[in-house]
């Protein structure tokens, strides 16, 4: 079974609320940009990056909960993020029943995060000035 079988069994074996939710999530985050990539890690968990990670959806018992792994990094406009707040690094969406996915302010995020992603690649990759120093030969 391929990892896009893997999620797809994974939401289509979730019969409540929270199997919908799941897959609007994850229509949402793959509609943003054809280069994410959907992933199967964790032993259980979809995982979607693009130039680096982005997010990893879990269903838990009355959520659905979207974790942003550099989410205290991004802009959260539309206020999205409630759930780990207190943390440096990862911010979280919970879903709960009833609520409605705010699709655009989501993709902001995920186009933010991508974003950020490729920032941090290019800045991980340029040599900074002890690299361009410790090429120049004395005589």
């Amino acid at each position: 079974m391929n990892r896009l079988e893997r999620v797809d069994q994974l939401i289509e074996g979730i019969t409540d609320w929270r199997g919908k939710t799941f897959a609007d999530v994850r229509n949402a985050i793959l509609e943003v940009d054809k280069e994410i990539v959907e992933e199967w890690k964790w032993m259980g968990s979809p995982v979607w990056s693009r130039d680096g990670m982005i997010a990893v959806a879990n269903a838990h018992k009355g959520k659905v909960k979207l974790t942003f792994s550099h989410g205290a990094q991004l802009e959260d406009p539309d206020k999205l993020f409630n759930a780990g707040l207190g943390g440096s690094t990862w911010r979280a969406i919970d879903f709960f029943e009833g609520d409605k996915i705010n699709k655009r302010a989501l993709k902001g995020l995920v186009r933010a995060a991508i974003e950020y992603n490729q920032t941090k690649l290019k800045k991980n990759a340029a040599p900074g000035p002890r690299a361009k120093a410790s090429k120049v030969k004395k005589a």
